[in-house]
C-alpha cells in the first residue's frame, strides 16, 4: 500500500492553517459537527472533548464510516468529515471541498481462536490474503502452521469477519492486500467496499470487534485502538526486512492515514473555528494524547511550515 510520508503529510495539513494559533478559542461560541471514518474515532473523542472542554469553540465527530461521512460532507449537512480513503483530485474539486492529512494508524487482524494469545500467531500477507479470500479453511492448514511451529491450532473453520460499510478501514486493508497479493488484486480488489468471497459482515470498527468476540475460530480487521480496548487477540505480520512485528511497532506494515474534509463554501465563522480546532490537533498536547491512543500525530516539521487558508492545498499532496 503506498503512503505519504509523515514528514509530507505533516507538511500538507500545515498549509491549511493560515495565521492560527494553537487554538486558545477564536472570538466567539461556535459549534462544529463532524462525522464519518470510525478509524480515527477514539482520538477523535479525546479531541474533540478536550478542546471543547477548554474553548468556546464545541467540536462534535459522529463514527458513522468513511462512505457515509464523504456522504454528509458532500450533501453540507455537516462542516467537517473524516474519511480514511482520500478522495480523488477530480472528486474534491467537482464536490468543492478541501481535503487534509490528521493522523496515521495501524489497522491490524484479530483473532479468537482458543489457547492462541496476543501476538502468538503468526501470518504473511500472503496467507492473510488466502484466509480473506476462502482459499485457506481451517486453522491447521499446513500454510499457518508452517508459520507457527509449536502453537497448537485447532482444526477448527475459519470464519472471516468484514466491514459490511463503506469503510476505509476496509480500504487501508483491502490496499494492503492488492499490493501485496497478485491474487487478491485480480479476484477482489481495493475499496471501501468490496465484494468479500466468503465470511460475516459488521457494521464500523466496533461491529467488527463484536463480531470476533462472538465467533470461536473467527478472524477480522481492526484499527489497533479497537483491538487494545476490547481485548482482542493480534496477530504478528511480516515487516518489510522480513522481520516479525506486532502492531505497536513502528516497522508494523499494515497502516493507514486519515483524513479530514471541509466544504469550500463554509461560512467564515466556522472556518475560523475550524482553523484553530485543526491547529491544536497539531500541538503538543493532541500529539501526546494520540500517542497515548496508539496513533501517530503528524508533527514532524509543522512549526517550520507556513500557513494558509483551508482550500490553498497544493497538488502534490493530493492523492
Amino acid at each position: 500500500m503506498k503512503q505519504m510520508s509523515i514528514v509530507s503529510v505533516a507538511a500538507a495539513a500545515a498549509l491549511f492553517l493560515a495565521g492560527c494559533g494553537e487554538g486558545n478559542g477564536n472570538g466567539g461560541a461556535v459549534t462544529l459537527n463532524g462525522a464519518g471514518a470510525s478509524f480515527p474515532d477514539p482520538v477523535y473523542q479525546a479531541w474533540t472533548y478536550i478542546y471543547s472542554t477548554a474553548n468556546d469553540t464545541t467540536v462534535n465527530y459522529q463514527s458513522i464510516g468513511s462512505g457515509a461521512g464523504i456522504n454528509q460532507i458532500k450533501a453540507g449537512t455537516v462542516d467537517f468529515a473524516g474519511t480514511d480513503a482520500p478522495l480523488k483530485r477530480e472528486e474534491i474539486q467537482q464536490a468543492k471541498l478541501t481535503q487534509f492529512p490528521m493522523v496515521t494508524g495501524a489497522v491490524t487482524p484479530i483473532v479468537n481462536i482458543a489457547g492462541v494469545g496476543p501476538g502468538q500467531l503468526k501470518l504473511t500477507d500472503e496467507v492473510l490474503a488466502k484466509i480473506f479470500m476462502g482459499e485457506i479453511k481451517t486453522w491447521d492448514d499446513p500454510a499457518i502452521t508452517a508459520l507457527n511451529p509449536g502453537l497448537k491450532l485447532p482444526k477448527q473453520n475459519i470464519l472471516v469477519v468484514y466491514r459490511s460499510d463503506s469503510s476505509g478501514t476496509t480500504n487501508i486493508f483491502t490496499e494492503y492486500l492488492t499490493d501485496k497479493s497478485p491474487d487478491w488484486a485480480t479476484k477482489v480488489g481495493a475499496g471501501k467496499s468490496v465484494k468479500w468471497p466468503t465470511g460475516l459482515g459488521g457494521q464500523k470498527n466496533p461491529g467488527v470487534c463484536n463480531n470476533v468476540q462472538q465467533n470461536s475460530g473467527s478472524i477480522g480487521y481492526t484499527e489497533f485502538t479497537y483491538a487494545i480496548e476490547s481485548k482482542l487477540t493480534t496477530v504478528q505480520m511480516k515487516a518489510a526486512d522480513g522481520s516479525w512485528q506486532n502492531p505497536d511497532s513502528a516497522s508494523w506494515p499494515l497502516v493507514g492515514t486519515t483524513y479530514l474534509l471541509v466544504r469550500d463554501d463554509i461560512p467564515a465563522d466556522k472556518k475560523a473555528a475550524l482553523q484553530a480546532y485543526v491547529a491544536w490537533c497539531f500541538s503538543g498536547d493532541a500529539a501526546a494524547k494520540a500517542k497515548e491512543l496508539h496513533y501517530t500525530p503528524l508533527t514532524a516539521e509543522r512549526a517550520k511550515q507556513s500557513r494558509y487558508f483551508l482550500g490553498a492545498l497544493k497538488d502534490e499532496f493530493v492523492k
